[in-house]
């Protein structure tokens, strides 16, 4: 399915809405568009398999490059806006990009990146060109807005963390059918088929269009031919605002955007009329429980919930009414088998957690230019079960719970702490705005759990303050999960998505290399006595 379809049957409905401005973008000229520009790659020489890459922020016309590659056979890769050019330039040849579309607004990005990107001949940018740049309406206004004789249908290729600490390609291959044979995709018939979307649906994403699940979700409306409405970047007044001025059916969050709404005075929040909201779908992270339940108490149980990765590994679902009665769980598996696997592969018992697997007839993706990851994504005696190291367990019903990344484990004195379920804790505190926890060295225990604490807006750091996060995770958790050490920064490493780039933030902390910290007297030991 895509727009081309809905240009025929609804030409003058709206595929899309920019929020910020009201700018509307009609089927009919989303299609045009997009034709536009696959001629224009197809006159430049890309051919079904090459790679078109776009550098922008949420703008107007960044689903016309999306749906181009994809009814021309390209791989799409988006790249982070908040990215450094060697980084952005990185994610350029390592793709083997083309073409790359920016904008205007990206200019301080896209002007250092020119000396690095010499096989990447295609650049386009919108709304005004600097030097090393074709203008982009220029160059795309000159094309027919007729589609190309044959549609081969296209693919995305996000970046994901590689081993090397270089991100690396996600890589499915092509089909080899059009997108006339094509049926809904996987994230098109989820909508569809499991939450109720249609044509009618008004779909409000708030979320950066680089990430993975704002730009296929969004798609997906368009497969559906509902309307998407796209915020520039997410707020939570403004998000209820959205809801109410254009009766927004359903949207994804992450539980961060969860937690900054429930925070709103109470008179902003029931300023709104959110009686048009059937669905509410989150992903991304596991939402503390205590979080989701009191969204479910103000908007009443429309949250659905799903667990997948960019890999496309598996999937698993879970609605409102199985959530309330599987509290904490992200569902069962609706894409794949789902295995839980100790360190050496062998299955575990329903209950006792370990790495997640699924399993596929064939294994679904690999990571493009790095075999070591792509081997170590596989299970030691079954290649078709994959991992993303996502750590967890399944209970006798067949619900997943998970516990954390494998990754950030930390094991203080032979016991493991799972980082999630303390920061779920410190999340709902009202001076805290966001908080991130990891383990650093310890020579007596191995680690000991650190916490780095964003506080709210006119909260000053304190020792004070950080005895009374201590106290607050005391009343909540054992003891040998409180952070031994709570220390304070303005901001963190992570995305407008709600995505924390705790190893980064580790990692700084790390070169640090703090002395043995000692906790304050009276306080919990940081591992179990017995």
């Amino acid at each position: 399915m895509h727009p081309g379809e809905h240009a025929r049957t609804a030409p003058d409905k709206a595929a899309q809405i920019m929020a910020a401005t009201g700018e509307i973008t009609t089927y009919r000229e989303l299609d045009e568009a997009a034709n536009r520009l696959a001629r224009l790659l197809h006159d430049r020489g890309l051919r079904e398999g090459d790679h078109l890459s776009i550098l922008a922020e949420n703008h107007p016309r960044f689903y016309e490059a999306f749906w181009a590659a994809m009814i021309s056979g390209l791989y799409f890769t988006t790249i982070n806006r908040y990215l450094s050019p060697e980084e952005a330039a990185y994610l350029v040849n390592d793709s083997g990009s083309t073409a790359l579309i920016t904008t205007s607004a990206m200019a301080d990005t896209a002007a250092p990146m020119l000396a690095l990107i010499p096989d990447c001949p295609h650049r386009l940018m919108l709304d005004g060109a600097i030097d090393g740049f074709e203008p982009y309406e220029e160059a795309v206004g000159a094309m027919a807005p007729d589609p190309l004789p044959r549609m081969p249908r296209g693919e995305v290729m996000l970046y994901s963390s590689g081993t090397t600490g270089r991100p690396k390609g996600i890589k499915r291959a092509l089909t080899g059918l059009t997108v006339d044979d094509a049926s809904l995709s996987g994230i098109g018939m989820l909508e569809h088929y499991l939450l109720g979307m249609d044509e009618n649906s008004v779909y409000l994403s708030p979320a950066p269009l680089y990430h993975s699940a704002p730009l296929m979700w969004t798609a997906g409306v368009h497969e559906l031919g509902g309307t998407a409405v796209v915020m520039d970047r997410f707020d939570p007044e403004r998000f209820l605002a959205c809801v109410e001025r254009y009766s927004v059916t359903a949207s994804q969050l992450v539980p961060t955007m969860f937690i900054r709404l429930l925070k709103l005075p109470e008179d902003v929040r029931n300023r709104y009329d959110l009686s048009s909201l059937r669905t509410a779908v989150h992903a991304a992270a596991p939402c503390p429980v205590a979080v989701k339940e009191q969204m479910m108490e103000w908007w009443g149980p429309i949250i659905q919930e799903y667990y997948a990765a960019t890999e496309g590994s598996g999937l698993c679902f879970i609605g409102p009414e199985d959530w309330l009665a599987h509290k904490g769980s992200v569902g069962k598996a609706m894409m794949g088998t789902l295995h839980i696997c100790d360190d050496d592969g062998r299955e575990l018992p329903a209950g006792a957690p370990g790495l997640v697997y699924f399993e596929q007839e064939t294994a679904p993706f690999e990571y493009h230019g790095d075999p070591d990851k792509t081997r170590d994504s596989r299970h030691p005696d079954h290649s078709n079960w994959t991992t993303v190291g996502d750590v967890g367990y399944a209970d006798e019903e067949g619900y997943l719970y998970l516990t954390d990344r494998a990754t950030f484990m930390i094991i203080s004195g032979g016991v493991n702490i799972y980082p999630q379920e303390i920061e779920a804790c410190f999340a709902l505190h009202p001076k805290v705005a966001d908080v991130a926890v990891f383990g650093l060295p310890d020579e007596e225990m191995g680690e000991y759990v650190h916490a780095v604490v964003q506080p709210e807006a006119g909260v000053a750091p304190s020792d004070e303050l950080a005895e009374e996060l201590r106290s607050h995770a005391r009343r909540q958790l054992a003891g040998f999960k409180v952070p031994r050490v709570v220390d304070f920064r303005a901001d963190f490493p992570r995305l407008p998505t709600g995505k924390l780039y705790k190893k980064p933030l580790r990692e700084e902390y790390l070169a640090r290399r703090p002395p043995k910290p000692t906790a304050p007297a009276g306080s919990q030991p940081d591992f179990p006595t017995g």
